[in-house]
C-alpha cells in the first residue's frame, strides 16, 4: 500500500523555488570538491521519531496524522516499514537507522520479542532489495521498558544486564544480516539519579565490561562496520556516564577500548551539555573518534531534548568544516534525529520537515567548502600560532626544553607583545561567505 500517492519525487529547483516541497540547495549529484553532494552527507531517516512518533508530549496527547497508526501488531509494524520506504525514495534519501523496538512489538517474553524482529526483519529485507536504500545503523531500546528503570549495562540487578546483553546481541546479528556499516550505543539510563544510592564504580566498571563483550561478539560474528557511543549528559537520568565527548573519550581510554569506538555526535545533545555542535564535532574529530552525526537542533530557551528539523545554517556551516577536515564522515553519516512540532501534524510536513534539513545541510556544504577555500580563516589560526614553527616554541614541541631552559629564556624576553584574535572579522569572514554562496 503507498501511504504518499499526492506527493511526487522530490526535485531540485534551485535557491529562488517557492515550492515547499521541492530541494532549493540539496543537489544530490552536484559535486561539490570533486564529490557529489549526496556522498559529503550520507543522510539518514530516523525510524522512531519518523515512523513511530505521534506528536504526544508530556502534557498532551499524540497529534499526528498517520493512516498507518490505524493497525496493530506486526501488521503495523509492516505498514511502517512500508511508509518509511517510500518516504525515503521520494526524498532520496539511500539511508535509515533503528531501534529494535521501533520497528517491531516488545512482546510478552524475550523469545516473543526475538520472533517479531525476525519476522520484520525479513520484510524490511526486501524492501531494502526492491529500492536499494541501505542501513546506516541499527541499536537497541534499553531505556524505555520498566525492566531498564535503573539503567541496562549499569543496573544495579545483574538479570537486567544479562536482558539488556541479549537485546543487543540480537540488535547487532540483524544490523549484520541487513549490511548495517555502524552500530550504536546510546546510554539512555546509563546514568545515575542519586550518588545516595548509587555505587558509580561498579557502575562505570559493568559497563566497560558490557562494551568490551559487544566488541568481543562484533568479532565472532564478523561485523566489520563500526561500533559508536552517542554522547548526553541528561535527559532521562539525571546524569548519563556518556555526558560528553571528551568524558566518553576518557572513560574509552581508562577501560582501553578507545581502538573499538567512535563516536555518534548529536547537535541537540551538545546543546544540552552547554557546549557548541561545532566544539562536540572538532572534540571528536582531532581526536581521531569522529564517527557519525545526528543532524538536528535545540532550543536554547528550553532545557530538554527537542529534535527540531535543523534550520540553521551556522551550525550546519560549522559541521561541514569540520566532516570536511575529517576527510568525510563515511562509513558514518548524517541522520535525521529530528522530529516534528506537535502542531505540524500533517503528512506532507514529513516530506517538509526532511526537506528543511536537507537544505539546510546543502547550503552549510556549499559555504564550507568556499570558506576552505576563501583560506583566510585557516590561515589566520596558523599565523595566530606561528611562534611555535620556529625558535623556542619549536623547541617546546619537539621536546627539547624543559622549564629551567624555558625560565632562562623568559629572562631574556619578558616584554610580551600579543596579537589580536580578531574574532570579530572571523565571524564577518564566515557571514560574507555564507551570504554569497
Amino acid at each position: 500500500m503507498a501511504y504518499f500517492n499526492s506527493i511526487n519525487k522530490i526535485a531540485f529547483e534551485g535557491r529562488h523555488s517557492k515550492n515547499p516541497l521541492a530541494f532549493k540547495y540539496y543537489d544530490a549529484e552536484a559535486l561539490v570538491l570533486g564529490k557529489k553532494m549526496k556522498d559529503h552527507f550520507r543522510f539518514a531517516l530516523s525510524y522512531w521519531h519518523t515512523l513511530t512518533g505521534g506528536g504526544a508530549d508530556m502534557f498532551g496527547q499524540a497529534t499526528f496524522e498517520r493512516p498507518w497508526d490505524e493497525l496493530d501488531g506486526l501488521a503495523l509494524a509492516k505498514a511502517r516499514a512500508s511508509a518509511a520506504f517510500e518516504l525515503m525514495e521520494k526524498l532520496g534519501i539511500e539511508y535509515f537507522c533503528f531501534h529494535d523496538l521501533d520497528i517491531a512489538p516488545e512482546g510478552n517474553s524475550l523469545k516473543e520479542k526475538f520472533e517479531n524482529l525476525d519476522a520484520i526483519v525479513a520484510h524490511i529485507e526486501a524492501l531494502m532489495k526492491q529500492t536499494g536504500i541501505k542501513l546506516l545503523w541499527g541499536t537497541t531500546n534499553a531505556f524505555s521498558h520498566p525492566r531498564f528503570v535503573h539503567g541496562a549495562a549499569t543496573s544495579c540487578n545483574a538479570d537486567v544486564f544479562a536482558f539488556a546483553a541479549a537485546q543487543v546481541k540480537k540488535a547487532m546479528d540483524i544490523t549484520l544480516k541487513l549490511g548495517g556499516e555502524n552500530y550504536v550505543f546510546w546510554g539512555g539510563r546509563e546514568g545515575y539519579e542519586s550518588l545516595l544510592n548509587t555505587d558509580m564504580a561498579l557502575e562505570n566498571d559493568n559497563y566497560a565490561r558490557f562494551l568490551q563483550m559487544a566488541v568481543d561478539y562484533k568479532e565472532k560474528i564478523g561485523f566489520t562496520g563500526q561500533l559508536l557511543i552517542e554522547p548526553k549528559p541528561k535527559e532521562p537520568t539525571k546524569h548519563q556516564y556518556d555526558f560528553d565527548a571528551a568524558t566518553v573519550l576518557g572513560f574509552l581510554r581508562k577501560y582501553n577500548l578507545q581502538d573499538h569506538f567512535k563516536l555518534n555526535i548529536e547537535a541537540n545533545h551538545a546543546t544540552l551539555a552547554g557546549h557548541t555542535f561545532e566544539h562536540e564535532l572538532q572534540v571528536s574529530r582531532i581526536n581521531n573518534a569522529l564517527g557519525s552525526i545526528d543532524a538536528n537542533q535545540g532550543d536554547d530557551h528550553l532545557g530538554w531534548d527537542t529534535d527540531q528539523f535543523p534550520t540553521n545554517i551556522y551550525n550546519a556551516t560549522y559541521c561541514m568544516v569540520e566532516v570536511l577536515k575529517n576527510g568525510g564522515i563515511a562509513p558514518g553519516g548524517l541522520n535525521f534525529d529530528s522530529k516534528l512540532r506537535r502542531g505540524s501534524f500533517e503528512l506532507e510536513d514529513l516530506f517538509i520537515g526532511y526537506i528543511s534539513g536537507m537544505d539546510t545541510f546543502a547550503k552549510g556544504l556549499l559555504a564550507a567548502a568556499a570558506l576552505v577555500e576563501d583560506g583566510r580563516v585557516d590561515t589566520f589560526i596558523k599565523n595566530r600560532y606561528a611562534s611555535y614553527q620556529s625558535g623556542i616554541g619549536k623547541s617546546i614541541l619537539d621536546g627539547t626544553v624543559g622549564f629551567d631552559e624555558l625560565t632562562a629564556y623568559a629572562m631574556d624576553n619578558d616584554q610580551i607583545v600579543n596579537k589580536s584574535a580578531k574574532q570579530e572579522w572571523l565571524e564577518t569572514v564566515v557571514n560574507d561567505v555564507i551570504y554569497n554562496v
